[in-house]
């Protein structure tokens, strides 16, 4: 038995089989509970009276926890995936990256695309924002979003896809 204290003198009371046994006094429902070797637990003390249940109260517990582990496994959270690059990238490699954006978009993650540009090629910037408009161009027909458009941030050129809901 546990060792709160149900306040109300009576209880909507649900026995140990999922019967609906009606309104019982609380002294009783507890007696009822004792005598099965078993726990009352309110389940819903919102109600008038409130609704208690005869049960094991280390299972019900368990069972709780499980629900919610299964809930959690299901849930997808979003990954940023970052693919770096150079703005004289070859042209097996940006199909490679072409198809790696693919991957990550259908996986259901973000995708930042950096343009990194080292030492002098920073006077050739453009260069850069030319190749992250040939990645939107290219992936124009894939059920993918144009999250934020090709900005120079330090000494990089970013962009985000993702996935279109």
């Amino acid at each position: 038995m546990l060792n709160e204290k149900i306040r109300s003198k009576e209880v909507r009371l649900i026995d140990k089989d999922g019967q609906n046994v009606g309104i019982v006094e609380t002294q009783k429902a507890l007696k009822m509970a004792y005598e099965d070797d078993l726990d009352l637990v309110v389940i819903s003390p919102n109600q008038a009276p409130p609704v208690a249940k005869i049960l094991n109260y280390g299972k019900y517990r368990y069972e709780l926890e499980k629900k919610a582990k299964e809930a959690k496994k299901k849930q997808h959270t979003v990954d940023i995936k970052e693919i770096k690059i150079r703005y004289k990238i070859d042209t097996h490699d940006y199909l490679v990256r072409i198809k790696s954006i693919k991957k990550f978009i259908s996986q259901g993650n973000k995708v930042k695309v950096v343009v990194m540009l080292r030492g002098r090629e920073m006077q050739h910037s453009s260069l850069a924002f030319d190749l992250a408009n040939r990645f939107i161009e290219d992936l124009k027909e894939e059920p993918i979003l144009l999250e934020k458009k090709p900005m120079l941030e330090g000494r990089n050129v970013t962009m985000y896809f993702a996935p279109q809901a």
